[in-house]
């Protein structure tokens, strides 16, 4: 039995089903970990829903920011960009229970067994351990309670950025959402930076990859996250693994093995286009 990490799909279901017959991945036997944003920029986001679905017990996902944006648009909150390419999906008949299965899947994943923790982004240094399952168990409660609609409105923004254990309400949520799901650069002091989009070799002083910055967490696990295609899946220390390579945006689909940590790519069905912003939940 192997488990195989994935980074952002992003509707790049064909590239999907290829880099899953390259390393012969059989749901009966092994187990599918997904960094998130399932959905959106590739053209498959309504075929990678259902086939995510019907692996059932097999996979262990967690929610991106796309995927966030697109129980937004679903619910009537948000636009629908036309760059996205949600509409198939939108309109299709099996919609509603699929949109109703994704928001009741988690923002975290953890494997004590194996001292793995996954997040879309990652975890803010500013988190201990049990900090981080109380935050995603309240979002993931919200979501899944009659009031999601409520904090799909209140989730976008930037602000607060800094952590505290007095924050409460729709304000807590969304840093707890942002952290998760948006997070790239902090502080020193664990301050979430929400701007900057540079590589890590451009980004001005004081910021730091948040991966950079010691943690509770990542003194303790090895963190896999997706959500910063353009770090390329490098520069990260030893211990933290980033699968997003960009694959709807020509990038390739990164698959990791994780018992021999041996990588599987599967190049992209479309061209390099780095021009386009990746940002879905923003103020």
């Amino acid at each position: 039995m192997s488990t195989y990490l994935i980074g952002d799909v992003h509707g790049c279901y064909d590239e999907l089903i290829s880099l899953l017959k390259q390393v012969d991945f059989s749901p009966e036997r092994d187990t599918l970990w997904l960094t998130g944003d399932l959905v959106a920029r590739g053209p498959g986001s309504l075929e990678v829903l259902r086939f995510v679905k019907s692996l059932g017990d097999s996979v262990r996902m967690v929610l991106g920011n796309h995927d966030l944006h697109l129980l937004a648009v679903f619910a009537g909150i948000s636009r629908n960009k036309p760059k996205d390419r949600l509409t198939p999906l939108l309109e299709a008949p099996d919609a509603d229970e699929l949109i109703n299965w994704l928001r009741r899947q988690p923002m975290l994943q953890i494997d004590e067994e194996k001292k793995l923790l996954m997040a879309h982004a990652g975890v803010t240094p500013q988190w201990d351990i049990e900090t981080t399952k109380q935050c995603a168990r309240d979002v993931e409660a919200v979501l899944r309670s009659d009031s999601y609609p409520f904090f799909l409105d209140a989730m976008y923004g930037d602000m607060p950025n800094h952590w505290s254990t007095e924050l409460t309400g729709l304000a807590r949520l969304r840093f707890i959402t942002n952290a998760l799901t948006r997070m790239r650069y902090c502080f020193p002091n664990g301050q979430l930076d929400m701007y900057s989009k540079e590589s890590p070799e451009n980004v001005p002083a004081p910021l730091k990859p948040w991966f950079a910055l010691k943690g509770p967490v990542t003194d303790e696990y090895s963190v896999v996250f997706g959500h910063w295609a353009s770090l390329e899946g490098q520069g990260t220390p030893e211990g933290i693994y980033a699968l997003d390579t960009g694959c709807c945006w020509g990038g390739v689909l990164t698959c990791l093995r994780w018992e021999d940590k041996a990588y599987f790519i599967q190049p992209s069905n479309r061209q390099m286009d780095l021009g386009e912003d990746d940002e879905a939940v923003a103020s």
